[in-house]
């Protein structure tokens, strides 16, 4: 196991946070907004990616760079557990075993995050909805936990708003289905409060929530900034 670079106090430093298969940067930005330094990986260019970003396979470079971050956010693709890609008969890798072996030999705290399809292969997962935070959407998401850092579950506020279909156009008095590269972006954009992107990801509101939880509990520990 790699053993974790030493972390000391940095007067005024920001956290790092490793953001891992990061797409446009959905969960970036909420750890940007709980108070991180945000650098994000993907294998793919990522033009509307708002911070930091280094094209690499996202497995490999934690390998290699992980153990210099406070903190490591992972989003494998989620296309092999979601619904929407069963129903279009498509395959895709599953790359939430590999991550989780990664991240464990960072010796960092981390979270996995993924959708309900994945959640058998999870362990102990907390999971964050859109009615926690008071957006107008449920997208549930789920959130494994590692690297002896913890969540716990928020309470789960009932449905009570009708959603419309996978992917369809949101009717009145419903709330939507973002799927993919999705119909009703400028909604979407408004409702999970991404006005920068053009596809589906993590509201921030769900990591800014995770970012705060671990800052808190660093505080409470006396743990400083990997420098």
């Amino acid at each position: 196991m790699t053993q974790p670079t030493p972390i000391r106090r940095v007067p005024g430093a920001r956290p790092r946070l490793l953001d891992l298969f990061c797409c446009q940067g959905g969960a970036g930005k909420g750890y940007e907004d709980a108070g991180f330094d945000v650098t994000g990986v993907d294998k793919d260019p990522q033009p509307r990616y708002p911070f930091r970003f280094v094209q690499a396979d996202a497995i490999a470079f934690v390998l290699e760079h992980g153990a210099g971050f406070d903190f490591i956010h992972a989003s494998p693709p989620c296309q092999h557990d979601s619904d929407w890609q069963r129903i279009q008969g498509r395959a895709h890798p599953d790359l939430i075993a590999p991550t989780r072996a990664a991240l464990e030999t960072t010796g960092r705290p981390w979270v996995i995050e993924n959708v309900g399809g994945a959640v058998p292969k999870l362990r102990g997962p907390v999971m964050l909805c859109g009615q926690m935070f008071h957006l107008a959407n449920y997208r549930h998401r789920f959130f494994e936990t590692g690297g002896g850092f913890t969540l716990t579950q928020p309470g789960h506020p009932a449905h009570l708003v009708p959603q419309a279909k996978m992917g369809r156009p949101v009717p009145p008095g419903h709330y939507g289905q973002f799927v993919g590269n999705f119909s009703g972006v400028d909604l979407a954009r408004k409702v999970l409060e991404v006005p920068w992107m053009n596809r589906d990801g993590i509201p921030p509101a769900y990591t800014q929530f995770i970012g705060r939880a671990f800052l808190a509990t660093r505080a409470a520990t006396g743990l400083g900034v990997a420098a």
